[in-house]
């Protein structure tokens, strides 16, 4: 058998995903290239790895086995580099963080410099909701954990990253009251939550609830972004993260409707496992955190005062 690194790291993406097309996007390569690199590794085995099965892409009993031994194979190549790194001085290994979903426009800023100043660092992102990224972190699957309310259940440190704001937010040519009460609001205009699990589906109903509100219409939908362009359709309102809207409420397809209580307000908080043994990548960014946090804030992020 002949079969490839390059091989082994593109099966194993199909496997993840079990997409081709997703794979290919992940992988920034084009479909055909993964569909070739799939089928010339494919014909090193007698049995089919994977199967169509009414237009899907299923791994077989097979190839989920060769998929096991080829993720072993990927990180055993992988320690041979941080290996060969580390005695060249240079810090390197995994960061893994998960991420809640609304914390993506939060991350990559306190990542960006620092991942530029160490190459030799992989960085794994996993972004979803909050009850997902609770789960990573007890499961001990990751270094850290990007939250904006604490989990009450886990012994946890902490780093303050920033504020978050959260204010009920409308198309920005709906036409409202000049002073318009929440009645109207709430139970009039179709409310549009995110999905159980996410955080800011939490302080919306704990909002609601706290004000004895009768949301008499509402609609569900599974991330920010969905939530965002609905409202922008004119089709409801909602209560939104300030860090995700940026650019809507500067473009006049959003605006912020300003109501007693609001804006629901809590912390950004790197979090990680009291027991947890930081390897020296995640202790290293803990202390690119200490030094750079401040700066990062006021580089970034000093607009949202003016809300």
């Amino acid at each position: 058998m002949n079969y490839t690194l390059h091989q082994l790291q593109i099966f194993l993406k199909i496997t993840e995903l079990q997409s081709i097309t997703k794979a290919s996007e992940e992988l920034h390569l084009t479909q055909p290239a993964v569909s070739i690199q799939l089928k010339n590794f494919q014909d090193q085995f007698p049995i089919p790895l994977t199967e169509v099965v009414g237009r899907r892409l299923f791994i077989t009993d097979f190839g989920k086995e060769i998929a096991v031994a080829a993720e072993k194979i990927v990180n055993q190549v992988q320690e041979i580099n941080y290996r060969t790194m580390a005695y060249q001085g240079k810090l390197s290994g995994r960061l893994k963080i998960s991420v809640v979903s609304t914390g993506k426009y939060v991350m990559p800023y306190f990542m960006s410099e620092f991942m530029s100043e160490h190459n030799g660092i992989d960085l794994i992102m996993d972004v979803t909701n909050k009850t997902k990224v609770i789960r990573s972190l007890e499961l001990n699957e990751v270094d850290f954990a990007l939250v904006s309310v604490l989990p009450e259940k886990l012994n946890v440190e902490r780093v303050e990253l920033m504020p978050n704001k959260l204010f009920y937010v409308s198309h920005y040519k709906r036409e409202l009251p000049k002073n318009p009460s929440k009645t109207k609001l709430f139970e009039k205009i179709p409310l549009i939550y995110r999905e159980p699990g996410s955080a800011t589906r939490n302080a919306m109903e704990s909002f609601v609830a706290k004000n004895s509100f009768r949301v008499n219409k509402k609609l569900e939908l599974t991330s920010n972004e969905a939530v965002k362009q609905v409202v922008i359709s004119g089709l409801g309102c909602s209560i939104m993260p300030l860090i995700g809207i940026k650019n809507e409420l500067l473009n006049k397809d959003l605006k912020i409707v300003h109501l007693k209580g609001l804006p629901i307000t809590t912390t950004w908080n790197l979090i990680w496992l009291k027991s947890k043994n930081l390897s020296p990548a995640a202790v290293a960014f803990l202390d690119y955190l200490e030094v750079k946090k401040k700066e990062i804030i006021k580089e970034k992020f000093n607009w949202i005062d003016n809300f």
